[in-house]
């Protein structure tokens, strides 16, 4: 618990989140300079330093509060209520794209956080990240009826597959441009659900 952090204002906590968000989305984690966080958010690097010991318990900081803001952007969109897998999966996506917006630059940090290859980073993200979609995973699967799918489905793979065709997206698109459109991913992401159903749901008689 970073108690002088959460001791600031929550307009000043944001600030300094996205100024993290912005500054480790635009270089590798260790071309990121503590000072062109500090000037995005306003406050002098001594002050960052205050708050957080070093660059990288300011990293693993923001990794997890991406984890937290966008478990509890889930929970407020009821993205795991009822048994309806793709209806959760369209909820889902609706608290993502609304986090998206409160911090923009927050979806392209976790993709290259995930893929960061820094020793002293890479073991406790992923390790972090297992522990959040064991999390989720297991929230979403008990809840599905295997009646509704097609027989003899694998339910924790396909939503394992989906889930990682999800994250593969969100990587290439980042490659390509850099950046993620919340308009463009929700467009896309609506045209993969389609095709998902598609696949996988049993067809009427």
């Amino acid at each position: 618990m970073n108690d002088k952090f959460y001791a600031l204002s929550e307009e000043k906590q944001r600030r300094i989140l996205n100024a993290g968000f912005l500054v480790f989305s635009q270089n590798s984690y260790k071309k990121s300079p503590m000072q062109e966080i500090a000037d995005h958010a306003g406050i002098s690097k001594s002050l960052l330093f205050h708050y957080f010991y070093n660059k990288q318990e300011l990293y693993l900081f923001l990794w997890e509060q991406a984890c937290h803001i966008t478990s509890r952007s889930l929970a407020a969109y009821r993205c795991y209520e009822g048994n309806d897998l793709f209806e959760m999966m369209e909820r889902g996506m609706k608290a993502k794209l609304a986090v998206m917006r409160k911090y923009p630059n927050m979806t392209t940090f976790v993709v290259k956080a995930f893929y960061e290859t820094d020793p002293t980073l890479h073991a406790a993200i992923q390790e972090s990240y297992q522990q959040h979609f064991d999390a989720r995973a297991s929230d979403a699967l008990m809840q599905l009826n295997p009646d509704d799918f097609i027989p003899g489905l694998d339910l924790a793979m396909m939503h394992r597959e989906m889930y990682l065709a999800s994250v593969g997206y969100l990587w290439e698109v980042f490659q390509k441009d850099g950046n993620v459109d919340a308009d463009q991913l929700e467009q896309d992401f609506s045209e993969m659900l389609s095709f998902w159903k598609n696949v996988y749901l049993r067809k009427e008689q």
